[in-house]
């Protein structure tokens, strides 16, 4: 996997398995991989995995983008003001809002805009910074895709 651009990687699906790393000497546990986000509707897919604590508060993750036409994943670092902006877009999607996470920032930026222009939420990753490559996905999301991503991301800061 690469730190620049996109790349394959193949599906990854959190397994519950605890692992144990060691940060400044403390002994800390997290359920990793962990899947942040899931976005899909079994033909298109956004997806956020995280998978290693790296430093006190902060956690290396990957955004992988699955469709007919493109495959592909990026790198990117999270903290915990990071995972709490996602909790409060969460909300503003909620209330009929449309999103941008981690905007302004370096990185990859995750827009979700829920009247896209294929009758159906559009999730666009944009990855400016480093490949300069965006990609549009149109995803038919089910009923309650936004009470089970406040769920993970309250699942998610629990443990952090």
């Amino acid at each position: 996997m690469s730190h620049i651009g996109w790349t394959f990687t193949p599906s990854m699906i959190t397994d519950g398995q605890r692992s144990a790393s060691s940060l400044s000497g403390e002994r800390v546990w997290r359920m990793l991989p962990f899947e942040l986000v899931r976005l899909t509707d079994l033909e298109n897919e956004v997806r956020i995995i995280v998978h290693s604590a790296m430093e006190s508060g902060f956690w290396e993750a990957e955004i992988a983008v699955t469709s007919m036409f493109v495959k592909g994943g990026t790198l990117l670092v999270l903290s915990r003001p990071k995972l709490e902006a996602w909790g409060r877009a969460l909300e503003e999607l909620s209330q009929g809002r449309d999103i941008v996470w981690m905007e302004m920032n370096r990185g990859p930026t995750v827009a979700i805009q829920l009247d896209g222009d294929r009758d159906c939420p559009e999730v666009v990753v944009d990855d400016e910074s480093i490949s300069m490559v965006t990609v549009r996905i149109p995803i038919a999301l089910e009923e309650g895709w936004i009470a089970d991503h406040q769920a993970r991301v309250r699942q998610f800061l629990e443990w952090a």
